[in-house]
């Protein structure tokens, strides 16, 4: 796919440098808060400040995709992340003025997301989904594994301040890669007549309405409520292991690997399973994942899971993707992709709002064990639910 549309290898590209540069800075913020705080509550408000909030804006900004060329808003949110990103590097304000700068660029990623997402669809034809969004997502998702590892390096030679101006300088040059891309603007006919309000209110209703998706929402949303406290307690299980800045560096890397595996996989091979069944899966699998961290003994060990974890992950990554495509209207990519990863965006905030207290209460392996267990029960829910909904069908 990547080899052979120019097209989509311009979108992966950019996709690619810009999530690598992000996933650089956010692991540099959360070792600094964490050094400057030693609170696990205050890395849980900075995840929660740069997921939770600015998913709130989603039924608004995720119709900038469905309104304007897509390629435009991409462009001009790369630049725009940039921007706050260099301001972050050059003043290092202190926490709650960091705060309002992460909200800043957050709310600015709930714009381009969508559209990355949904342009995928005017790339590639339909029998390609699979692969296209398995590619994507090892482009994103998968090379995030740099991210931790390039910090865990850079870190004592560039500081703060050089790994964010790397940050930045990744998302100019993916919006520079972006101007390649075709015009992808949806018709008049298809989306652009209608008020603002009425289309933020067909996106919303869009999802409730058709009972795969609405199934495929809530469970989402559930799994990641439940294991989404994973961000906030690496870092103290780490600690807890014995690790320093650059072990616990490369325990966040440990997901990042099992996406670099499971999206090769699933790109070379899209067909290995049916996209509802890597949906479920992957839910499970991820958090199986976290439910195992919580009992490791050992750095290479937590890495381990961690890493079944990533491979969850790319599963239902390609699974939801690949079917929110197939089940939803063109002309609604952009709206129906933002509302359900926005309201992902919620169920993370909440995880972090409340993890960060759980974690300083009874430690990171309870919670791990608890959150793992929790997605786990989800998983086999939602599996009768669909398994019920497709016997409907028939």
């Amino acid at each position: 796919m990547i080899r052979r549309n120019t097209a989509f290898r311009s979108l992966w590209l950019a996709r690619a440098i810009s999530f690598v540069g992000d996933s650089l800075g956010l692991i540099a913020l959360i070792l600094y808060t964490a050094h400057t705080t030693g609170d696990p509550r205050a890395v849980a408000l900075l995840l929660l400040v740069g997921d939770f909030l600015p998913s709130l804006l989603t039924p608004l900004t995720s119709g900038l995709a469905d309104r304007f060329d897509r390629k435009t808003v991409m462009i001009g949110c790369e630049l725009a992340r940039g921007v706050v990103f260099t301001v972050i590097a050059l003043v290092r304000p202190s926490f709650v003025p960091l705060l309002l700068l992460v909200f800043a660029q957050a709310a600015i990623g709930q714009a381009f997301q969508p559209a990355s997402r949904a342009a995928v669809a005017g790339l590639v034809e339909d029998d390609h989904l699979e692969a296209a969004n398995a590619a994507l997502g090892l482009g994103t998702n998968g090379l995030e594994v740099l991210g931790p590892i390039v910090a865990a390096a850079a870190l004592p030679f560039l500081g703060l301040r050089g790994v964010l101006l790397i940050d930045a300088g990744t998302f100019a040059v993916s919006a520079l890669i972006l101007l390649r891309l075709p015009r992808l603007r949806v018709s008049l006919e298809e989306g652009q007549r209608a008020s603002f309000l009425a289309r933020t209110r067909e996106g919303l209703t869009e999802i409730w309405r058709r009972p795969v998706v609405r199934a495929i929402a809530i469970g989402f949303f559930l799994v990641v409520a439940f294991t989404g406290v994973d961000d906030v307690a690496l870092v103290f299980m780490g600690r807890a292991l014995g690790a320093g800045d650059a072990g616990t560096s490369i325990l966040y890397a440990g997901s990042g690997v099992g996406l670099l595996v499971g999206l090769a996989v699933l790109s070379r091979w899209p067909k290995v399973a049916p996209a509802m069944l890597l949906l479920v899966a992957g839910f499970a699998l991820s958090s199986a994942g976290n439910l195992l961290t919580g009992i490791a003994l050992a750095v290479p060990v937590a890495f381990f899971t961690q890493s079944l974890r990533g491979v969850g992950i790319s599963m239902n990554d390609t699974g939801v993707n690949t079917l929110v495509h197939r089940l939803v209207p063109s002309r609604l990519h952009g709206r129906v992709f933002g509302n359900l990863y926005g309201a992902v965006g919620v169920a993370a905030g909440v995880s972090y709002l409340i993890g960060g207290q759980l974690v300083a209460m009874f430690g990171p392996r309870t919670v791990f064990i608890g959150a793992g267990a929790g997605g786990l029960i989800t998983a086999l829910l939602l599996a009768v639910a669909l398994r019920r909904l497709a016997a409907a069908a028939r």
